[in-house]
């Protein structure tokens, strides 16, 4: 159980990293052609579902840890583990999105 503690604290420093450093970065600069007509609405929609996305990936570590909690009162909670493990790989996705728009474009 205590290295399931110690993967999941180093995962949450590696993902605050991950986020302070993609939130810094901003929006990829996509060059200097000029914008279609409809483009700020587009942006305000696109960070409106990052939001979104980052709301519910932080709600599944929550769901993730509740239902472990839950079963660990009742002498179970390892079968979670799986589980926790695609919740931080969609945080990841979601950290690394806009560093891999950027690489693409």
């Amino acid at each position: 159980m205590s290295s399931l503690l110690a993967a999941a604290s180093v995962a949450s420093q590696q993902l605050s990293q991950l986020a302070a450093h993609s939130a810094a970065s901003g929006p990829p600069d996509v060059g200097g052609g000029a914008a279609p007509p409809g483009a700020d609405g587009l942006v305000t929609v696109l960070k409106w579902v990052a939001w979104s996305v980052t709301a519910l990936c932080v709600a599944g570590i929550f769901g993730v840890a509740a239902r472990m909690a839950v079963d660990h009162s009742r002498g179970g909670g390892r079968e979670h583990v799986k589980g926790l493990g695609f919740v931080l790989g969609a945080c990841v996705l979601v950290g690394s999105a806009s560093g891999v728009v950027g690489a693409l474009v």
